[in-house]
């Protein structure tokens, strides 16, 4: 039971700023999440070339027998490992599923950029630059034909959606065409030599391979067997493809080729980067995790209790991990092995982890996630966006930084330096076009005002004084969530109005914790929050400063 509840607290917290202002929300722009940013392109750090004459890959040269290759799959375990009983949730929504984010555009659905094309069988080609030879890249291939399948899936006209298909079954038959079966399990090589100088100095040589690849090679042969359009030979063919692929997971590294192997402490691994000499392997994390996406649309379509288990250990990798993940207050790190700040991929472990929370419904997955957002939250915002700012004096911050548009408005040259302040004074609460809301290296989040006579001018932000109206960086929480609500603590709660329509607070404060269930998280007018979804607090946002959410 609450021990009191007050409409509008005592003094009002909301001097020199309007409560039509601070408690309500623009109708736009705002109140989505974050977009996704293009896949990462496995080769774009490091360099290829040319393997030597004498390279011979040991293609596959029979038909697929699928009997030989059902049959060929492990039934234990490579090895044993560290697990905490995570199991995957299989009925998810269909918009939450592995790869329905990432559908290929009709625009893209014959590409021929700086270093992918389609060769004269519609298969998916990289190159170092267009006038470069194109070679195999499993890794593209997979995804360009994943993106196909989710488009497949929604297309509407015909003859858009056959073709959406053939790109789809081009890329899996390559990739059958070209597999390398050993020890009963199907690989598929790299047919290039790479050196990925940013993060070990050491040179693949091919035929090289990926767990990356394996693992989404799974996602693309299952999903295509799931499709309609298909022959049942065919299907067949995909579905016995997939357990060749599955097959790969459950070799150790006693001999080559192979993807999976854990570290000194029992964890197990899926390396995007396999290396036979021990410790030099990446431990890449975005790589581990795309694989185990493979390895949940495995569990969903054959209930193959090893591949639940394998996806448990990876998630207890993942969990155990992260505080070698995660660079507090700052870009995330890229492997485990190196720990290199990584903003490319820092919104990509955001978007991961979150497919992880839907995948088992963990809370400690999710928690994670909201601590990375918190960390470095997505920094574009779009056109309209506008930061209210309180009567009084502010000090305004010049910057040295990329921009908006540029690298995550960061450089390691620039490192944000300060280069100048301002103090300003406003008699009357005012509003400011702003393009960017970012945290600052060493410093908390600020917003870069766009227009007027302060362009170029950055304000910290800080509610009720200054902060972006409107919901960003918003999560959409399946299952939902609880917030506690701590003892004998005031916590006031709002349930916003809509373009200057005053919304409603209530101040709660409870005898003994209190729990509430909450579905989404989001920035709302500056402050990170959690919408309550039952009981007399059902439609209001709580602070996650006053609250304690599940996970931690």
């Amino acid at each position: 039971m609450a021990t009191g509840v007050f409409e509008t607290p005592k003094p009002d917290p909301f001097g020199g700023m309007p409560r039509s202002l601070a408690l309500s929300l623009p109708s736009a722009p705002g109140g989505d999440q974050a977009p996704l940013p293009p896949l990462p392109d496995q080769m774009s750090e490091g360099t290829l070339s040319k393997p030597g004459a004498r390279v011979d890959i040991p293609y596959a040269d029979e038909p697929v027998n699928p009997k030989v290759v059902e049959d060929s799959v492990p039934t234990a375990l490579p090895f044993e490992f560290k697990t905490s009983g995570y199991k995957c949730v299989t009925d998810l929504p269909e918009a939450l599923r592995p790869w329905r984010d990432r559908p290929t555009s009709w625009a893209n659905v014959t590409p021929n950029s700086e270093h992918v094309y389609l060769d004269g069988k519609g298969v998916v080609q990289y190159r170092p630059n267009k006038t470069a030879a194109g070679y195999d890249q499993p890794v593209t291939q997979i995804q360009f034909g994943l993106g196909c399948i989710t488009s497949y899936r929604t297309e509407k006209d015909a003859a858009r959606k056959a073709l959406f298909l053939k790109r789809a079954k081009a890329q899996a038959d390559r990739l059958i065409e070209k597999r390398v079966e050993a020890r009963g399990a199907w690989y598929f090589p790299y047919p290039f030599n790479f050196t990925h100088a940013a993060h070990s100095g050491i040179t693949y040589k091919a035929p090289w391979y990926s767990g990356m690849a394996q693992g989404e090679a799974i996602s693309l042969f299952t999903q295509l067997s799931q499709l309609d359009g298909l022959t049942e030979q065919e299907r067949t063919t995909y579905k016995a493809a997939a357990d060749g692929a599955f097959a790969s997971l459950l070799r150790a590294d006693d001999a080559r080729p192979w993807a999976v192997n854990k570290d000194k402490n029992g964890y197990l691994w899926i390396q995007e980067y396999p290396i036979n000499a021990p410790g030099t392997s990446d431990y890449t994390y975005n790589g581990m995790i795309f694989a185990m996406f493979g390895i949940w649309d495995y569990f969903q379509a054959t209930g193959n209790p090893l591949a639940e288990q394998l996806y448990d250990g990876s998630l207890t990798t993942i969990r155990d991990h992260f505080p070698r993940l995660r660079n507090t207050r700052w870009f995330s790190y890229y492997c485990d092995t190196h720990r290199i700040p990584a903003p490319t991929y820092h919104q990509h472990h955001i978007n991961l982890l979150r497919q992880l929370h839907w995948q088992t419904g963990s809370p400690t997955i999710a928690n994670r996630h909201d601590q990375l957002i918190d960390d470095f939250p997505a920094y574009g915002l779009r056109s309209g966006s506008v930061a209210a700012i309180a009567a009084g004096t502010h000090t305004l911050y010049k910057l040295d930084t990329l921009g908006a548009a540029d690298s995550f408005g960061w450089s390691s040259s620039k490192a944000d330096k300060q280069l100048a302040t301002k103090k300003v004074t406003f008699s009357k609460a005012t509003q400011a076009p702003v393009n960017v809301r970012r945290r600052i290296m060493g410093r908390g989040i600020y917003y870069r005002i766009n227009a007027g006579a302060y362009a170029g001018w950055w304000i910290g932000e800080a509610f009720p004084k200054a902060f972006l109206r409107g919901e960003y960086v918003s999560t959409t929480y399946l299952p939902q969530r609880t917030a506690t609500f701590p003892a004998n603590v005031e916590v006031t709660c709002v349930k916003f109005g809509t373009d200057g329509t005053t919304g409603s607070t209530k101040t709660v404060k409870f005898a003994k914790e209190s729990n509430a269930p909450f579905d989404r998280r989001a920035v709302v007018n500056g402050r990170p929050m959690v919408r309550i979804t039952a009981g007399g607090l059902n439609g209001y946002w709580a602070p996650t400063a006053q609250v304690l959410t599940d996970g931690r």
